[in-house]
């Protein structure tokens, strides 16, 4: 007697059944994978001029690492909230690997000379670095607060909304300050509930808390790891700063930026700005 299937149970597929499922991976190719048509046809060069295809390149690549950049900070972030700081080490880990290929980069784009530059450079209109939404909300997640930029963004609502949205989230130095208030190290009221719009102010309660870590490392151990990781992401965001600036007084002076910023000026107040305050202050206070 021939066995029925049970009620409700799938049938195996046949073979051809499978096949037509598993057809389109077998075909894939590398640049079906990677998307290459679209991402090596961007490459648009708006003069004649030879080395604007470096000038492209290097900010796409640029923006390219940036997004990994801001996939990670996004999950090492939601790791922290969760207290489960761990796997976000190995997020701030590759962040900083990232940022050193992000500053290598203007080493290649320093072979740019400024009678190359001023052959294209009328070409971009009033397009800028400046303008780059995407360092932007790296710089908002990092805790570097300023709603003023928003303005650049007024023609793009969405863009907008979603700047906006991370101009009013907390950092994830607020989530670090937040994760040692949660193991039990008094942290000021005021730093845990704020406005997390405005631009981050040292306290004294929050070094206090990053003392208490740092002269017990054994027992503040992921804390510990966590402000180092930190510090690594500090330092490199810095650097990158400082040859940005560098690169752009080599290639164009101190003119004007052409998106309208004050170029060299705009880049060096930048770095008076310091991520992570009392991670700086507490190595004079040990």
């Amino acid at each position: 007697m021939v066995s029925q299937p049970h009620e409700g149970r799938e049938e195996l597929s046949s073979p051809l059944e499978k096949d037509i499922h598993t057809d389109f991976q077998k075909e894939m190719t590398y640049g079906d994978y990677l998307k290459l048509d679209q991402i090596l046809s961007s490459q648009v060069r708006l003069s004649t001029h030879h080395d604007e295809m470096l000038f492209i390149v290097i900010h796409q690549v640029s923006e390219l690492w940036m997004k990994l950049i801001r996939h990670e900070l996004a999950a090492a972030l939601e790791c922290i909230r969760q207290d489960d700081l761990e796997p976000a080490f190995k997020m701030f880990a590759r962040v900083s690997r990232i940022q050193q290929q992000l500053i290598k980069s203007w080493d290649v784009l320093s072979t740019l000379t400024p009678a190359e530059y001023l052959q294209f450079r009328d070409k971009l209109g009033h397009s800028s670095g400046f303008q780059s939404y995407q360092n932007r909300l790296i710089e908002f997640t990092l805790g570097y607060k300023n709603g003023h930029v928003l303005t650049v963004y007024q023609h793009q609502p969405q863009l907008h909304e979603q700047l906006k949205n991370a101009l009013h989230a907390p950092s994830i130095y607020d989530a670090a300050i937040q994760a040692m208030a949660t193991r039990g190290l008094p942290i000021a009221p005021e730093c845990l509930e704020r406005d997390w719009s405005q631009p981050y102010q040292p306290h004294a309660s929050v070094e206090q808390a990053w003392l208490t870590v740092y002269r017990d490392v054994h027992q503040y151990w992921d804390l510990y790891e966590l402000a180092e990781k930190l510090v690594d992401i500090a330092s490199q965001q810095q650097q990158w700063r400082f040859n940005h600036m560098t690169t752009v007084e080599r290639i164009i002076g101190h003119k004007q930026g052409t998106g309208g910023s004050s170029g060299v000026s705009y880049l060096r107040r930048a770095l008076d700005h310091r991520f992570f305050p009392e991670l700086w202050s507490l190595r004079t206070a040990l």
